[in-house]
């Protein structure tokens, strides 16, 4: 895992969040802090409420109770915080080609048209996609419209990063690859709220984790204070333990 100095400034704050769909509570009571320059991994199960969650702090959802912040106050657009977001289903211009597309986003961002397409560019050669510039998006295997995808979310150095399963799907070529960028956003101090199953890419570049289940915080902590609660085994030895019951021997 790589190691930064952090400061103790918040850039997420989420406080008593309470979520309902109808008479259905997703999530109770929830509370946690996302440190300025960390990466932090938000974790759990499937319908443990993790993308409602993101979607809340986005402002897509508003929430049932509590309050949950990015720099100090609920989102919007007009904050002045630039803020990169990488939801799991690809939400792209299906019949567009993927240089105008991603240029489009990064107009969108603020860049210039010339900046935008410098970027795309030089991104879609570093994740071998520089020969499919002029393919439209529907002509993409899904691996590669989450590559373009991905771009679209790092361009223009945002200062936050909401990543939901950004490997999904990848082989292990492309998500060796993957990581390398975020590690790369990593340095120049963004700081990145990750959703993952992927345990080991977790342990890598994770400074801090919270646990979701049932619609709580199971587990919220550094990742080595956790791993050391737990006997010192693996996230993934953990999280299997927490999933299957708190009394079951593995």
């Amino acid at each position: 895992m790589l190691k930064l100095s952090l400061g103790m400034t918040n850039i997420i704050e989420v406080k008593n969040f309470r979520m309902c769909f109808g008479s259905k509570e997703v999530i109770r009571d929830l509370s946690f802090e996302v440190h300025a320059g960390e990466t932090f991994g938000f974790l759990g199960s499937n319908g443990s409420g993790k993308t409602t969650t993101l979607r809340a702090l986005l402002g897509i959802y508003e929430p049932t109770g509590g309050e949950l912040l990015i720099n100090g106050r609920p989102y919007d657009v007009a904050s002045g915080t630039k803020i990169g977001y990488l939801p799991e289903e690809r939400g792209l211009y299906k019949k567009e080609t993927v240089i105008d597309t991603m240029m489009y986003f990064g107009q969108l961002k603020g860049m210039s048209r010339a900046a935008a397409r410098e970027f795309s560019l030089d991104y879609l050669t570093k994740v071998d996609l520089a020969d499919c510039a002029r393919m439209r998006i529907d002509k993409l295997s899904g691996g590669m419209q989450q590559k373009v995808q991905l771009g679209i979310t790092i361009m223009d150095n945002p200062e936050l990063l909401i990543l939901d399963e950004p490997t999904k799907g990848f082989d292990p070529v492309n998500r060796r690859l993957l990581l390398s960028m975020i590690l790369d956003c990593q340095k120049r101090g963004a700081t990145i709220m990750m959703v993952s199953h992927q345990m080991s890419d977790v342990e890598k570049l994770c400074n801090r984790i919270l646990l979701l289940k049932d619609g709580g915080a199971k587990e919220y902590g550094s990742l080595a204070s956790v791993r050391k609660k737990y006997g010192g085994r693996t996230l993934e030895d953990i999280f299997v333990k927490i999933y299957k019951g708190e009394n079951e021997d593995e």
